[in-house]
C-alpha cells in the first residue's frame, strides 16, 4: 500500500483540509512553523520516558546563532542558516517523544560551545554517507532494554478484576477496557505475570478467546508491549503476499539505533528469522537499498552537534540530486536523509526551505513515487514535528471510504504508550483539522472497539 501521489488540490502539510475556511485568527504557517492551535495541546499528566528540551529551545549541543536576515526575492540564493535551526521552531509548548523515538541528552546552556571545545565547535564535515558519526549512543527507549524508569506496582487487583471481567457466561468488555486502556506499559509484563501466578492462565489467551476482532487486536497489541508490538506489526507488514508498507514504516523509520538492534534482537528470538533480510526479500532495487541503510542502525547520534557547514553542504548535495538537474539520484537522498539524526534532518529542512524557497518535503514528493516517496517524507515530517506526524497519519487511516482498521489501531496503540505524546497528537490534530480526534474515531468505529480506541486517546 502506498500514499496516493499529491495533486495540486492538497492542502500543504500542517495546513487545513480542502473546503474549509479557517478558524478566526488561524493562519496558516510556513513549513515547519507551528500553528497558533499548538500552543492549546501541552503534555498531559507525568510521564516516564526522558524530557526533550522543549520547544524553541536549543537541541543538544546546539549553538547561537543571530536571527534569519530578510528572505530575497524568490529565485535568489537563500540567505544564511537561520537561528538555531536543527531546533523545533520557536513557540511551540515543550514536546516529549512518542514512545520509541530517540531519546535526548540535557542541553548544554544556551549559547554556550559543546563541552571540550574553546568557542564554536570546529566546522567539521559528517563523513562518508551513512557512515556512523561520533557520539555518546542513545539510550534505548524503555521497554526496549535501557533501565526502566518506574517500578513495578502491585498487579493483583486489575488481574483479578481482568480475570473476573472474563470468568463464567458472558464478558465484560467495559472492565478490560478500563483497566488496560490506560495501564502502563512497562509493567505490562509484570501484570501478565501476576495474572498467570494468581490464576494458572494465560492473560492473553483469556482475552483471545473471550473477544474478537479489531477488539481483540487492540487488547492484544496493549498486551504484547511496546517491543513485541513492533515485532508483531513487522512481520504483518512482511508476510504473505506483498508488503503493510505504511506499517514498516511506522515501526523502523525515525527510531534511535539503539532501538533498531532491539527490534531486530526481538524479531529473531521470535521468528528465528533475520529482519534485515525478510525485508531485502519483501522490497526491490532502491527501496530495498533504502531500507537496508535504515535497519543498519548507523544514523548519526542524537548527541552529535548541528554543525552549519555540514547542513549546507547536505542541502547543496539534496539540491544537485534532485531540483537542480533532469532526472534524480535517489541513493544520494536516500544516504544523506537516513544517516542523519533528527536534529540534523531538522536543520537541513529548514536550511532548505530558506535557501529554495521550497519546503523539502515538497521536493520529495515531486521527485519520489511510491513507497521511496513515503518512507523519505517520514523522516522528515517526523523530524520537524512528530505529533503533527502521527496526528496525520492517524487521520490517513479514516480518510476516504472505508477504515484501515488494523492500521488505525497499530497508530493509536503506539502513540498512546506515552500520554504526554497522545496529549500533543490530539493538539496536532485538533490544530489541523478542528475537529477532535476521539469524536473522528467515534465517527469511524462502533461498539467495544470504538470504546477502547475512544479511552486510549483521551
Amino acid at each position: 500500500m502506498s500514499y496516493p501521489p499529491n495533486q495540486g488540490g492538497y492542502p500543504p502539510y500542517g495546513g487545513p483540509p480542502p473546503n474549509h475556511s479557517p478558524q478566526p485568527g488561524y493562519q496558516q504557517p510556513g513549513y515547519g512553523a507551528p500553528p497558533p492551535g499548538q500552543g492549546q495541546y501541552p503534555p498531559q499528566g507525568h510521564s516516564p520516558y526522558p524530557q526533550q528540551p522543549g520547544y524553541g529551545a536549543p537541541p543538544p549541543q546546539q549553538y547561537h546563532q543571530g536571527p534569519p536576515p530578510h528572505q530575497g526575492p524568490y529565485g535568489q540564493p537563500g540567505p544564511a542558516p537561520p537561528q538555531g535551526y536543527g531546533q523545533p521552531p520557536q513557540g511551540y509548548p515543550p514536546q516529549q517523544p512518542p514512545y520509541g523515538q530517540a531519546q535526548g541528552y540535557p542541553p548544554p546552556q544556551y549559547g554556550a560551545p559543546p563541552p571540550q571545545h574553546q568557542g564554536y565547535p570546529p566546522q567539521q564535515p559528517p563523513g562518508p554517507y551513512g557512515a556512523p558519526q561520533p557520539g555518546m549512543p542513545t539510550l534505548p527507549s524503555p521497554g526496549y532494554g535501557g533501565p526502566s524508569p518506574i517500578p513495578p506496582q502491585d498487579a493483583s487487583a486489575p488481574a483479578d478484576g481482568l480475570r473476573k471481567a472474563m470468568k463464567g457466561f458472558g464478558t465484560d468488555e467495559a472492565a478490560l477496557i478500563r483497566i488496560l486502556a490506560h495501564y502502563p506499559a512497562l509493567n505490562i509484563p509484570h501484570l501478565k505475570t501476576t495474572y498467570q501466578q494468581r490464576h494458572h492462565r494465560s492473560l492473553e489467551t483469556d482475552v483471545q478467546s473471550e473477544t474478537s476482532s479489531h477488539f481483540e487486536f487492540g487488547l492484544l497489541s496493549i498486551l504484547r508491549g511496546p517491543l513485541a508490538q513492533d515485532v508483531y506489526c513487522l512481520n504483518t507488514a512482511l508476510k504473505g503476499a506483498g508488503t503493510n508498507e505504511e506499517l514498516l514504516n511506522d515501526v523502523v523509520i525515525g527510531r534511535s539505533n539503539a532501538d533498531l538492534n532491539a527490534i531486530k534482537h526481538a524479531y529473531q528470538t521470535t521468528y528465528h528469522r533475520n529482519l534485515e533480510a525478510d525485508v531485502r526479500a519483501d522490497l526491490s532495487a532502491k527501496t530495498e537499498r533504502l531500507f537496508a541503510m535504515i535497519l543498519a542502525a548507523t544514523r548519526a547520534e542524537e548527541s552529535v552537534p548541528v554543525y552549519p557547514q555540514a547542513t549546507e553542504q547536505d542541502v547543496m548535495d539534496l539540491h544537485r540530486a534532485t531540483e537542480a538537474k533532469m532526472g534524480t539520484d535517489q541513493l544520494i537522498v536516500c544516504q544523506i536523509l537516513s544517516s542523519r539524526s533528527d536534529g540534523q534532518l531538522r536543520a537541513i529542512a529548514q536550511v532548505y526551505e530558506a535557501k529554495f524557497r521550497i519546503p523539502l518535503e515538497k521536493v520529495l514528493d515531486k521527485e519520489f513515487a511510491g513507497h521511496m516517496r513515503n518512507a523519505l517524507i517520514a523522516m522528515v515530517r517526523g523530524a520537524c514535528d512528530r505529533a503533527m506526524k502521527d496526528a496525520v497519519a492517524l487521520e490517513d487511516t479514516m480518510a476516504g471510504v472505508g477504515t484501515q482498521d488494523v492500521l488505525l489501531v497499530a497508530r493509536v496503540v503506539r502513540c498512546h504508550w506515552d500520554r504526554d505524546h497522545m496529549g500533543q497528537v490530539r493538539g496536532a490534530y485538533r490544530a489541523r483539522y478542528r475537529t477532535e480526534l476521539a469524536g473522528r474515531i467515534r465517527g469511524e468505529t462502533s461498539g467495544h472497539y470504538e470504546r477502547l480506541l475512544v479511552a486510549m486517546v483521551e
